[in-house]
């Protein structure tokens, strides 16, 4: 059975590296890992049974914006999730998400999300939590390592549902677990420098850094070696693919 991977970026450029970066860093073909962007095209009917997992991407909503802010496709996409997740947790299947997904996720389970713990964008140290070294998924992990991050927000008040599997300096939940099949990552997995300098020019005016700071962003990415991130999508898909 093919995953089903959630995408709502709606740059071109950015949705379509995500994508190949997904497939990468799963070891997955195209027709393994089935794309719905949701910022075009509203979600319909998903039959879990169809399903081997469910794998969402970043996103540039913000789950914690106040609701006056957000579009109407916004607020449809964050609707679907919302649904999607009730069963998703219901059922226990299998769920990966990354970035944005962590914040659904979080919120849906009587977690908080706000400002409190942002990141710039950039390359962190996350480190496992003895629960994170003795998981399935992230166990396969080193106990530290380094990953890409760039957020606004992120969880300050994990669920009561949810085990936290690794967290960085900066920001004390980097990832989750609810059930035993569904994970959520607030760092991003599937990104090599490559990718991370291509956001970095796609949303350059998105507040995320200063503007003319965008060289000095990619400059810094470049120093750093991101090797191990990717261990917990491909363990994720390897494990229930």
């Amino acid at each position: 059975m093919p995953f089903l991977f959630l995408a709502t970026r709606a740059d071109d450029a950015a949705a379509d590296d995500e994508y190949s970066a997904m497939l990468r860093a799963c070891r997955l073909e195209e027709g393994q890992l089935r794309r719905v962007r949701l910022e075009r095209d509203p979600l319909g009917a998903v039959d879990l049974d169809e399903w081997a997992g469910v794998i969402v991407g970043g996103s540039p909503f913000n789950i914690s914006d106040p609701l006056d802010v957000k579009s109407a496709v916004q607020q449809r996409v964050e609707s679907e999730m919302a649904d999607l997740l009730h069963r998703v947790v219901q059922r226990d299947h299998p769920f990966f998400g990354a970035c944005y997904g962590i914040g659904a996720l979080a919120v849906h389970q009587g977690g908080i999300v706000d400002r409190t713990f942002a990141e710039p964008v950039g390359p962190v140290e996350v480190e496992l939590t003895p629960a994170g070294c003795a998981d399935p998924v992230f166990g396969g992990l080193p106990r530290r390592f380094t990953a890409f991050v760039g957020h606004k927000e992120a969880v300050a008040g994990p669920p009561p549902s949810s085990a936290v599997l690794a967290g960085s300096v900066s920001c004390p939940v980097q990832a989750i677990r609810v059930g035993s099949h569904v994970y959520a990552t607030q760092f991003h997995p599937e990104l090599d420098v490559d990718g991370l300098c291509l956001r970095v020019d796609v949303y350059r005016h998105a507040g995320y850094f200063p503007p003319d700071q965008a060289e000095a962003v990619k400059a810094a990415a470049r120093q750093v070696a991101v090797v191990a991130a990717a261990e917990p999508l491909r363990a994720f898909a390897e494990r229930y693919g």
